[in-house]
């Protein structure tokens, strides 16, 4: 009998997903999160315990993976413009938080006896926040878009910014023998505008044009894997130069986000960034040193404390200098007091360069993955008080505005039907996102003004990028009888609080959307044709209060016609189509006596 042949890397895929699918439950259960049941899963299988994986940093850098997918879905969502506006929250609050979060735990680093050199090195990288760790949170929580959210993103991608300079830092403060490679910084930097400078050129005037081949040629496997290549491939170029990979997958989403196929890309890539994204912390799980913590745990836990506190303090005081209220300013702090993936990045290449003692690496490593773990803590604790405070009625005021409160609508469809509904719509102010499935229709509304993106109907996750789970209501008017039933259902599955609006082609396929149940739907030519009757009329010389009863009757005879052919079939109340509209008066109709 011949030997069974496992497949590489088979059992371990099997043990990381068996221990992911017991951990995470547990923890959301307990309101911790989900990154708290990945770590936690890490740990559990990693060398410290069952020890069925004895060197996590194997796999480290394919789980990294996640973490660049996840910066491509934040910059889809990002338009050039919005993250101008965020410009004093990145460069501003950004700045500030990481120079004086490095100061002060450089000043506590020397106080533990480090020399100045080590205490550099490891001060500004534990004022690095995770930006996986983070964000991932913010996600989950539906806070991403919110003024907090917003802030802790523009703090997050400044420290994703600073890793270049940090790393050019160690280049500086190495020994002269250590063998690190100094390339010349004009090179250098004529090499990192090159390379950041194609990235942007390339999002901006390449990808449209090339999805668009892609599109016509058909093929959902085609796009994922373009959307992966874009991904993948910009981030791998921004290594290449020196460059975090995350920085450069965010940078090509921000290019694309303008693009009428972000929201596809966004559906495709998300399944894969929310896999590689629970690896990555499971990795990180795997790699914390229990023996080293025992060893070392008077230093490892103030280490923990200090961090915490004070990186924590600091970005609420920053967060209340700019602008934000107290509520906002305590979210931010309790959101971003840990130490980041970057981190692990700096410090290993400052051990590299004979800069960092291995054992001290090793040590700062523990303590940032000691404040992931203890930062859900804090969160679950701000929300206990908050929801203490709100029963007790002091909640803090908060000013609506009609941006706030006006209602969205998706519109799925956007032909000369779907066209005239968005004026009607955006006429008030309304915000509307439109989505199609046909490149040169999407071209064409564009030329109009209107903002078009590339979408399939009958897939729940592109609706959802699209803003489904927020919308009001939801307009379908594709023109595809079959195509619409399956978003329809599909529509009703995912997202039962919008009602649904739908464009009918033709009196059968009205009668299936009312069975179907829809909240409302309309023949497209049922208007047009009764103006044209009262056109009709009015050239023939009726006054205009006879052809009023005339269109009120022939609309009442339809919706009665409508009720019977439910029950009765196509030609039930055949009959209403002939009556005449009875008259009022000296002239009304009556039986004859």
């Amino acid at each position: 009998m011949a030997e069974a042949h496992v497949p590489p890397f088979f059992i371990e895929t099997i043990v990381v997903l068996s221990a992911a699918v017991i951990a995470v439950p547990i923890t959301k259960r307990l309101g911790l999160g989900a990154v708290v049941g990945f770590l936690a899963a890490g740990m559990a299988i990693g060398p410290y315990g069952i020890s069925f994986f004895d060197e996590p940093e194997r796999i480290l850098g394919f789980a990294e993976l996640g973490v660049v997918l996840l910066l491509f879905v934040i910059g889809l969502e990002l338009e050039p413009a919005r993250l101008w506006t965020m410009r004093r929250d990145i460069f501003g609050l950004g700045t500030a938080q990481v120079l004086l979060s490095g100061l002060v735990l450089t000043l506590g680093a020397m106080l533990f006896g480090f020399s100045w050199e080590i205490a550099l090195i490891a001060g500004l990288g534990l004022a690095l926040s995770s930006t996986a760790f983070a964000l991932q949170m913010l996600q989950e929580r539906g806070h991403l878009s919110t003024k907090y959210g917003q802030r802790a993103f523009g703090i997050l991608l400044l420290q994703d910014m600073a890793i270049v300079p940090l790393l050019a830092l160690v280049s500086i403060l190495a020994p002269a023998k250590a063998d690190i490679g100094e390339a010349s910084i004009v090179i250098q930097v004529i090499t990192v505008v090159g390379a950041v400078g194609f990235v942007i050129f390339a999002g901006r005037y390449l990808l449209s044009p090339f999805f668009q081949f892609l599109t016509a040629s058909g093929g959902r496997e085609l796009m994922i894997a373009a959307a992966l290549l874009i991904a993948l491939g910009s981030a791998g170029l921004m290594s290449l130069v020196g460059l975090s990979m995350a920085l450069g997958a965010f940078l090509s989403g921000v290019m694309l986000a303008e693009s009428s196929y972000r929201h596809t890309l966004e559906a495709d890539i998300e399944p894969f960034r929310s896999l590689l994204m629970g690896l990555f912390f499971i990795t990180v799980g795997m790699a914390l040193e229990l023996d080293l913590i025992v060893a070392n745990w008077e230093l490892i836990v103030a280490a923990v404390i200090l961090l915490m506190l004070s990186k924590g303090f600091l970005l609420w005081g920053l967060s209340r200098l700019f602008g934000s209220s107290n509520s906002d300013a305590l979210r931010v702090a309790v959101t971003l007091p840990q130490g980041g993936e970057f981190a692990f990045v700096l410090f290993s290449t400052a051990t590299a360069a004979a800069i960092l003692p291995e054992e001290t690496a090793n040590i700062l490593s523990a303590v940032v993955i000691l404040t992931m773990l203890l930062t859900p803590l804090g969160t679950v604790g701000l929300d206990l008080v908050a929801e203490r405070m709100k029963k007790r009625g002091n909640t803090t005021n908060r000013i609506e505005t009609f941006e706030d409160a006006c209602p969205s609508v998706l519109i799925v469809g956007f032909g000369r039907f779907g066209m005239m509904v968005a004026q009607m719509l955006t006429s008030e102010g309304i915000s509307v996102t439109a989505l199609d499935n046909k490149s040169e229709r999407i071209n064409y509304a564009r030329q109009y003004g209107y903002k078009v993106y590339y979408g399939d109907a009958t897939r729940p996750d592109v609706l959802k990028a699209a803003g489904g789970e927020n919308a009001t209501l939801i307009a379908l008017c594709i023109e595809d009888d079959r195509i619409m039933k399956q978003a329809i259902l599909q529509i009703r599955s995912a997202f039962p609080n919008a009602a649904l609006y739908c464009r009918a082609t033709d009196r059968a396929h009205a009668l299936d959307l009312t069975r179907l149940g829809v909240d409302y739907q309309i023949r497209e030519t049922f208007e047009s044709s009764l103006t044209f009757g009262r056109k009709a009329l009015e050239y023939l010389g009726l006054p205009a209060d006879r052809i009023d009863e005339v269109e009120e009757d022939v609309r009442k005879r339809d919706k009665e016609r409508l009720k019977l052919q439910l029950d009765g079939g196509e030609m039930a109340g055949s009959d209403k189509l002939h009556q005449r509209t009875p008259r009022e008066g000296p002239n009304s109709d009556k039986p004859e006596e």
